[in-house]
């Protein structure tokens, strides 16, 4: 199934001069950067009514115009038991449980996310990804927006390309952190593994935040702060300076701890990466009222911290 997609921005002339592709992903910021190439290749999106090529040179005041068919996500409507921790005419609060994918895909054609909101909300059925702004992986828990109106998705997915969504994690790594820090790395698509992410020097920017909450033993758990949205970010940025976030069963690997016997059972009874999407702010897309909420840890990751911490007291 497709939708026709026809939307159309005047460059700002304060913008400066700047390749059509990077321009393009300043004023339809809905929409990535590859799709929008994909686009500007096709003749779909145009410049003042006629084809360009990604790298010619805007310098403001041009009419940029999309008129093309994008893929729709489709998915029947099941009831769901959602924790809905918000909701109004605009917006739809979750509090994702682990194990719940968001979007259905290959393996996942019902018992989604998306399949629930359906279920809850029908006339997210007209918009695209059924309002869903941000996803989190299958197995990380916690807060998630979803729109109600296309206007609202509309300014939603713009802020968050603006990065004025603030999105809070709490996690557990392996190994001592000693200080806060920040990872600026850009991420892309492994070579090889291709349902995996991996540090590359071609990859889209990348800026995780993170601090001390506590330490236990073997492990820390952090408070990390997303500057930038990429796929499994967390997860890859934990990796790669050496502290995997704990239960990783993709990018688990990169510590040099050796754990021992008690530690290793409770790390072992763990069946997911410990990350937990603990707090949401915005700006509400209608009234402009500064919104924000609060997760606390889920029962499984609760009952970790515990148990670390209680090994660490020994």
């Amino acid at each position: 199934m497709s939708e026709r997609i026809q939307v159309e921005q005047i460059v700002p002339v304060e913008a400066g001069i700047d390749r059509l592709d990077r321009m393009a992903a300043l004023v339809f910021p809905e929409f990535s950067r590859s799709r929008l190439q994909q686009w500007i290749a096709s003749g779909e999106l145009t410049v003042d009514g006629r084809s360009w090529r990604a790298r010619d040179k805007v310098k403001g005041g041009e009419r940029l115009r999309i008129d093309a068919q994008q893929a729709v996500l489709t998915a029947e409507p099941e009831s769901m038991a959602l924790d809905v921790v918000y909701e109004d005419e605009a917006l739809i609060v979750v509090n994702k449980p682990a194990n719940l994918v968001v979007h259905p895909g290959a393996g996942h054609a019902t018992g989604t996310l998306m399949n629930g909101l359906l279920g809850l909300a029908p006339e997210l059925g007209a918009l695209p990804r059924a309002g869903i702004v941000h996803r989190l992986d299958q197995h990380t828990t916690g807060l998630m927006v979803v729109a109600r109106t296309d206007l609202a998705r509309n300014r939603l997915v713009r802020a968050l390309a603006e990065r004025d969504i603030a999105r809070i994690y709490d996690g557990i790594v392996t190994g001592l952190v000693d200080k806060e820090g920040s990872v600026d790395a850009a991420i892309g698509r492994h070579p090889v593994a291709r349902t995996r992410m991996t540090i590359r020097r071609d990859g889209k920017s990348a800026v995780t935040r993170y601090s001390v909450v506590e330490r236990f033993r073997y492990h820390t758990r952090l408070r990390l702060a997303l500057e930038t949205g990429r796929t499994h970010q967390i997860r890859v940025h934990m990796q790669h300076i050496g502290f995997p976030m704990l239960g990783d069963p993709v990018y688990g690997g990169g510590s040099r701890v050796r754990l021992d016997g008690p530690v290793q059972q409770v790390v072992q009874g763990f069946m997911r990466q410990a990350l937990h999407a603990c707090e949401l702010s915005l700006e509400h897309p209608m009234t402009g009222d500064a919104m924000r909420w609060r997760a606390p840890l889920h029962d499984d990751m609760l009952d970790l911290r515990d148990r670390l911490a209680a090994d660490a007291d020994l």
